[in-house]
Parts: structure tokens; sequence; C-alpha cells
């Protein structure tokens, strides 16, 4: 159990800082400030998440919001180095489209898209941002899309068919 406990300790996972704002609240003496930041997590490999979290100092906001990406993860189906199919979706005003892109295309995306892309472990894909680009929306639009994504295996499973009869 112990030894189990250091391999997962092991696994190195890439954290990128999306977003910070800084949050005003005013009362009677002034302002009083506070930051959030929104922060994903990924190992490289098709495992990606994302957390947000408040404090009164930065590097306390981004600690907290890594922490709640490492445990929101989504498994990322993959094929090759780009996603299986193409996929839109949204989430509140912002709407996000995917497109695998062939091999050695690169991350054509920006942002906040760009930031789960390479947290994913994603290298060939094409997308584009309709509507709000609000970093808040478009991440969490991109984690549903991945969480309603389906590999090739998984749709011959569900349609009781062999890989090898679904291509053909």
């Amino acid at each position: 159990m112990v030894f189990e406990e250091e391999k997962e300790s092991k696994v190195e996972l890439i954290d990128k800082i999306v977003d910070i704002r800084r949050v005003a609240k005013v009362v009677k003496g002034g302002k009083r400030f506070k930051f959030s930041a929104l922060a994903v997590v990924g190992d490289g490999n098709g495992m990606v998440g994302y957390g947000l979290g408040k404090a009164h100092e930065v590097p306390d906001a981004i600690r907290k919001a890594v922490e709640k990406a490492r445990k929101n993860m989504v498994k990322v189906p993959l094929k090759g180095t780009t996603i299986p199919h193409e996929m839109m979706a949204h989430f509140g005003a912002a709407k996000v489209f995917l497109k695998p892109a062939s091999k050695g295309t690169g991350i054509k995306a920006g942002g906040a898209v760009r930031a789960i892309m390479e947290a994913a472990g994603i290298q060939d894909i094409l997308t584009k941002c309709i509507g709000s680009r609000n970093p808040h929306n478009v991440v969490k639009a991109i984690i549903n899309a991945f969480s309603k994504m389906k590999s090739a295996r998984e749709v011959a499973k569900q349609r009781s068919k062999e890989l090898a009869d679904l291509r053909g």
C-alpha cells in the first residue's frame, strides 16, 4: 500500500494558471481586496481538471486552485496526439468548438483553451471560441466537452460491434 502511494506522488502534473482576478469589497473604511485564481492541472496523458481558489493573497489563491483542480480531474479520450472527433460544447454564453487535426498541426487555440490542451497532452487540435470568451466559462465548456467525448472503443461497445466493424 505504501508503494502505491509513492508511485502516485511521482506522477508529474502540469499546472497552469489561466486567470487571476482582484476582487474588491467596499466597506466603511475603504476597500478590502481578495484574489481569485483559476488553475488547470493535467498529467499530459489524457487527464485534466480545473479549480477555482480564493484568498487574501495571490499565492494562497493559486495553491487552493491547484488543489481543487487535482481533485476534479476527468479523462480525455485521445486518438494519438489529438481528440477522436469534433465536439461543440457550451457553458453559459461561452461556446467552444473542438476539431481534431492531423499530426504536426499544433495547438491552434488561445488563452484558456491552450492551457487546457497543453495540460491534457493534446498536441494537434483546432479550436474556436464563439460568444463569450470569459476564461471561467470557456474552461467549464471544454471540461464538459471532454466528459461527453467518446473513444472508438466505447462507441463500438455501446453498439455491440467490433472495433473493425465501425470503420468500414
